[in-house]
């Protein structure tokens, strides 16, 4: 069973690495919660592959710094769509 957890672990941080996703698209994506691929990303990561790990850390550290215009844009998709549908309304 412990195989198996490092081995997703594993899988979880290659994919986080390939396509720079962030933790929740991630845990979408496997239909895991976000608080499993965390703990696997940065717990369990760390003692089953360091190297893994470091480039992992990498790209959560980008995604963390960018997440203040992720929110901001979709916070403006938001109101861009009520205010197409307001007017639509009319």
């Amino acid at each position: 069973m412990e195989s198996d957890i490092l081995c997703r672990a594993c899988r979880l941080g290659e994919y986080i690495l390939e396509t720079g996703c962030t933790v929740r698209a991630t845990a979408a994506k496997y239909g895991i919660s976000k608080s499993t691929v965390h703990k696997d990303v940065s717990l369990r990561l760390k003692k089953s592959d360091p190297a893994l790990y470091a480039e992992v850390s990498k790209v959560l550290e980008k995604n963390r710094l960018e997440r203040h215009i992720r929110g901001g844009d979709a916070t403006r998709r938001k109101y861009l769509a009520e205010k197409q549908l307001t007017k639509s309304r009319r």
